[in-house]
């Protein structure tokens, strides 16, 4: 059964997932955990030698939950981060996303998985520069087989209050409307796992804060987890949790509130 995609409106139904046919995945229940580490290393060939990026991280996410991975330049954050993305292959260890067993997945099964479970924004945007706003938002959508690709991107655009920018190619957008752009984008298959690398970081401060609302905005529209990297802790501390990397371990993993979540029928 394939997605069916419904926009951001108030009326909006869930869709349901096909989840059989990628790693070993077990029914949830609303106290589990929708990623799951379990002694993940990680370490890279330099010419200096063997590198150790991550040592035995050990975490779990609660679906509905937001978290920020702080950490000073080197600590681990973005690759912790990358990793949980099925961008980065662990040395070792176990990966669990949304039920599934990801640690031996190629990387075929990994691109279907990131497309239906995973919205990934990036501190440098990464949007496709001959294509519109429209088009990049439609993009995921259409790859997907989704129907009313354009329709769905253009009412995310609206959401993100860029109804009058649809036409304009990213050159043409400043920062703060090209990160909206690929928020839009991130969100537009509706994930239950949200990941944000910086998402402020190549911004302003006004830009940055109308940024963060955005974000946190269509993310509690979705009922999403939100896994988010930052050096700001202004930003960190409107999660709902904040582990602190360091030299490639968590250091402090500080939960301040816990999280509720609606059962989704």
């Amino acid at each position: 059964m394939s997605a069916a995609l419904v926009s951001f409106g108030p009326n909006r139904q869930r869709h349901r997932r096909d989840n059989t046919h990628l790693g070993k995945g077990t029914a949830g229940t609303v106290a589990d955990s929708i990623i799951r580490l379990q002694d993940i290393g990680l370490t890279l060939t330099s010419r200096a030698g063997a590198v150790e990026i991550l040592r035995d991280v050990s975490l779990q996410i609660t679906a509905g939950q937001s978290t920020a991975i702080v950490g000073p330049s080197g600590s681990g954050k973005t690759s912790l981060l990358m990793v949980m993305a099925g961008l980065e292959k662990a040395t070792r260890g176990t990966i669990e996303i949304n039920g599934h067993d990801i640690t031996g997945l190629g990387e075929d099964d990994l691109a279907v998985l990131r497309g239906r479970d995973i919205g990934i924004v990036f501190q440098s945007f990464h949007l496709v520069p001959t294509m519109t706003a429209l088009e990049n938002v439609a993009l995921p959508l259409e790859l997907a087989g989704i129907e009313g690709a354009f329709e769905t991107a253009r009412q995310l655009l609206n959401d993100v209050g860029l109804s009058s920018r649809i036409d304009h190619f990213p050159a043409e957008l400043s920062g703060g409307e090209q990160q909206r752009v690929a928020i839009a984008r991130a969100l537009s298959r509706r994930p239950p796992i949200i990941l944000a690398d910086e998402p402020t970081g190549n911004l302003d401060g006004k830009t940055g804060n109308q940024i963060v609302d955005i974000l946190f905005g269509l993310r509690e529209r979705i009922n999403a987890t939100l896994i988010l990297v930052t050096h700001d802790e202004r930003l960190a501390a409107m999660t709902d949790r904040v582990i602190r990397m360091s030299d490639g371990r968590v250091g402090s993993d500080d939960i301040k509130r816990p999280t509720m979540r609606a059962v989704t029928p």
